[in-house]
């Protein structure tokens, strides 16, 4: 037991709060802003270690601490943490135990002595029973929107209940969202032949200092040839399929991407959206991977951190034109689709060096094929990654909670809209891949109306992508992620590069 004297009493008078485990990773230096019954907190350092935090900087009177200890426990089971250098504050949960504490030192769960030593403005000591923190419970309003608000999210989802299945969902929706109107359809093929035509001809008519935006347009342009191609690929463009595969194809030439291999992989993302070792899209790092070589976890932190935006890139060219990767049903139909994209190449781009040169093809097809794949990166990124959204393992995955509660909406600025098709209006697409993009956003609505608390929805803002490019790294299953920066901090240079130069704005 700790004896306080009447100086170090006098020192602190703030009342003190209890922050819980935050998993392993080296000791850094953290701020905690306390709660209380009063809604008044001040920020104060604690260290992290592996296990707990703490902070408690108070001195307290005898007859106001256990009103306010009372009061912590039952009716603030958030804390709100601050990472070092970090500009807002992230709430992580309390956790259930029996706590010790001595003035100096960290809370110990699980002893099972509950003395605790409080300093008073006489020197004595006070004997309190820790009651239990009642459990942080993820489905509570109020951490849901510090959550979101900490994350970038304009709403975070109550956790689906395993009892609703994704035939539940998609009997909510409208019979009309999955009509295909061939109209529509085709004026979305004219709207993204004429933007992309228009981009070609403002890339050459620009000068050199306005060129980065007459790329970012055609870029967004060639975008939309990818989402037709992808209606293609999910039977939602044409009752025919015949033309579905002819549109599909030619729709993917101009981005040298072979339609069959991409359709049967995303088939694949479609039945195991989430799923840890299946899903072909995303997926979190391995902490095996990354432990396995110090050549490879460079290449890992440099790909998941600053060329995130174009790691569709790597997607690419690793995953559809080894023909190793598809099952013997496929090899025929991605063959005829790889003969189509290096047909292309061989005409295409001989052609436009002939007419334009070497920096020709870098400013009318490299330029924009890197806008498509940063589109392309990001878009996946911000469909499924986030710190509150688990990638599951086979035997714990559910349907219904990874299309529906996993997959994220996201709004664009309009001309991205448009150009692309409503393809960021993703969750009633993973709800049902048969609704034509032109009919997503009366699906939304739909969803909106019948299962709104269980959505999570953004508005694309800069917090949101420093939230993933910062935090979603290596996969840990009671955390979902853990940062690079916490499990090799020397070598996580451009992940606190990126943390200092993105912006923090929501």
């Amino acid at each position: 037991m700790q004896q306080v004297g009447m100086k170090e009493q006098k020192a602190s008078r703030a009342t003190g709060i209890l922050s819980t485990t935050i998993g392993e990773g080296r000791p850094q230096i953290h701020y905690i802003q306390s709660q209380t019954n009063k809604g008044k907190g001040q920020l104060v350092p604690v260290k992290r270690e592996k296990g707990f935090l703490l902070c408690w900087n108070s001195c307290i009177s005898a007859k106001t601490w256990l009103a306010e200890w009372q009061t912590l426990l039952f009716s603030s089971s958030r804390v709100l943490i601050q990472e070092q250098g970090a500009k807002r504050l992230q709430p992580i949960p309390l956790h259930t135990g029996n706590w010790h504490l001595t003035w100096d030192r960290l809370l110990v769960k699980g002893e099972n002595h509950k003395k605790w030593v409080i300093p008073m403005r006489r020197t004595r000591t006070v004997q309190a029973v820790a009651a239990p923190v009642a459990p942080s419970s993820a489905d509570s309003a109020e951490y849901r929107k510090q959550l979101a608000e900490s994350y970038g999210f304009r709403q975070i989802g109550e956790p689906l209940p395993d009892s609703i299945t994704l035939k539940d969902v998609m009997d909510t929706l409208p019979k009309k969202v999955f009509e295909i109107d061939d109209m529509k359809a085709w004026k979305s093929v004219l709207v993204s032949v004429t933007s992309y035509a228009f981009g070609l001809f403002m890339i050459s008519k620009a000068p050199w200092y306005l060129l980065p935006f007459a790329w970012a347009w055609t870029g967004t342009a060639v975008t939309g040839f990818f989402v037709i191609g992808h209606d293609c690929a999910h039977k939602s463009f044409s009752r025919n399929k015949l033309v579905e595969d002819i549109v599909g194809t030619l729709a993917f030439l101009p981005l040298i991407y072979p339609y069959e291999p991409w359709r049967f992989k995303h088939d694949r993302h479609h039945a195991k959206t989430n799923m840890l070792e299946e899903d072909t899209a995303w997926h979190p790092v391995w902490k095996a991977e990354f432990d396995s070589s110090p050549i490879l976890r460079k290449a890992i932190i440099f790909g998941y951190g600053p060329f995130r935006p174009w790691m569709s890139i790597a997607h690419w060219l690793l995953l559809h034109f080894d023909l190793k990767k598809f099952r013997s049903n496929e090899i025929q139909r991605v063959k005829i689709s790889l003969a189509c994209v290096f047909g292309f190449m061989a005409i295409g781009w001989p052609l436009i060096i002939y007419k334009a040169g070497i920096m020709g093809w870098i400013k009318f097809w490299l330029m924009p094929w890197l806008g498509y794949h940063f589109w392309m990166s990001t878009f996946t990124m911000v469909h499924h990654t986030a710190p509150h959204i688990p990638f599951k393992s086979s035997d714990e995955w559910n349907a219904a909670q990874a299309q529906l509660n996993g997959t994220v909406h996201c709004d664009y600025p309009s001309w991205i809209e448009i150009l692309c098709h409503d393809i960021n209006v993703h969750i009633p697409h993973h709800v049902s891949s048969r609704i034509p993009h032109y009919n997503l956003r009366m699906a939304h609505k739909s969803l909106q109306e019948n299962w709104g608390k269980y959505l999570n929805e953004a508005k694309w803002n800069w917090r949101l992508m420093k939230t993933i490019m910062t935090l979603c790294h290596v996969y840990d299953k009671e955390e979902n992620y853990v940062a690079f920066d916490q499990l090799a901090p020397e070598e996580s240079q451009p992940v606190a590069f990126l943390k200092i130069v993105m912006p923090d704005y929501a």
